[in-house]
């Protein structure tokens, strides 16, 4: 069995409202020499197949028809034997 880590941002230049917040919020609590903050997402998906090229092809489509937004996200990821 494998497991697709994929990690999905928005891409440079996008305002990230999410991550100015938390920037902000560590900001007020103390925490200094922050440059920025950007907040995205993770997704581990677990697959039922062993053959990490099929794998790889599988989990590009699904990024690129559901999991990151192609206009303003970037995605990568990783697959691993479990």
């Amino acid at each position: 069995m494998l497991k697709a880590i994929v990690t999905v941002m928005l891409k440079k230049g996008i305002f990230d409202p999410q991550g100015r917040a938390v920037q902000n919020g560590l900001e007020s609590v103390g925490f200094e020499n922050i440059k920025g903050v950007r907040v995205g997402k993770q997704l581990e998906i677990d697959l039922a197949m062993d053959d990490l090229e099929s794998a790889n092809d599988l989990v590009h489509k699904m990024c690129d028809k559901m999991l990151a937004n192609p206009v303003v996200e970037s995605y990568s990821f990783v697959i691993k034997e479990v």
